[in-house]
């Protein structure tokens, strides 16, 4: 069924402190998180962009703008350096006193709420949309993208069948110790729009997991972001932990893993994300 997301839930969405900024306020526009900054270039807002934050890494034109810092660690100084005319900023960002002296410095900032769903997804666009001045840009990517996610989210669950596998998401192994995703996460809305379930729900968000507990969760799938470095293993060292080694994901060697952003984003390419997850955990 088609999600309709009412006009007071959009508005909702985009908290401001201390004003709303409009069409007609100084485009000078800092970004803050990955999914904001896709919004606003997918919109044709792209050449207000002054800078963005460490999360914003796509399309490729964004890693030529200043970055102000990574979002949950923001420092004012780094902010106001750029000379914003507005900050638009997924919610969560901070620390909390940056966001209070954005605030003081008076500052046009919208925060838009990131809700980990289809509808969450179709909402945060149209958010973006009134706050930078183009509704109308907005509610044309949110139509085609809520088209884009309906279809792919069918594709999934035809592909899942009457037996979805267990995926477990794994954040980190850093010190060998494996950090995995419970329920309410982007990890967790992710595997179950791609027609799976996340073998891990004793707890929300995420945790460092004994090695019982992974054999326990038994997963078909493990899922990880491709960035590697110290958060994670390569294939064969992963599948070789005494942990993992004795899980199905270990026998058949099934890891995927996918851009972090792209995955975990929830913004106009999620519909992608959603198809390739599922064909990765049950072919085309």
């Amino acid at each position: 069924m088609r999600l309709h997301i009412k006009a007071a839930a959009i508005a909702a969405l985009a908290l401001a402190a201390p004003t709303i900024a409009t069409a007609q306020d100084e485009q000078r526009i800092v970004s803050i998180g990955g999914s904001i900054t896709e919004i606003i270039y997918a919109i044709g807002k792209g050449d207000a962009l002054i800078a963005r934050d460490t999360t914003s890494s796509f399309p490729e034109q964004a890693n030529d703008l200043p970055d102000v810092g990574y979002m949950r660690a923001l420092s004012p100084e780094g902010v106001l350096s750029v000379s914003p005319g507005l900050i638009v900023s997924e919610d969560g960002a901070g620390p909390p006193e940056t966001i209070d002296v954005l605030k003081e410095a008076d500052i046009p900032m919208v925060m838009i709420a990131d809700e980990f769903s289809h509808e969450g997804i179709v909402a945060k666009i149209r958010a973006v949309g009134v706050a930078v001045g183009a509704e109308q840009e907005a509610d044309a990517l949110a139509n085609d993208v809520d088209a884009k996610l309906l279809t792919a989210q069918e594709t999934a669950a035809a592909r899942a069948g009457d037996t979805p596998k267990r995926v477990m998401f794994i954040l980190s192994t850093q010190g060998g110790r494996i950090m995995a995703s419970g329920s309410n996460t982007a990890a967790d809305s992710i595997i179950a729009m791609s027609g799976a379930v996340n073998a891990i729900t004793e707890f929300e968000g995420y945790k460092q997991l004994s090695d019982e507990a992974i054999s326990v969760a038994a997963p078909d799938v493990i899922l990880m972001m491709d960035r590697g470095g110290d958060h994670g293993a390569d294939n064969s060292e992963l599948l070789a932990m005494p942990a993992i080694v004795t899980t199905p994901a270990a026998e058949t060697g099934s890891v995927v893993r996918m851009n972090g952003l792209y995955m975990l984003g929830f913004g106009p390419r999620t519909a992608d994300a959603v198809l390739e997850l599922s064909a990765a955990l049950y072919g085309e």
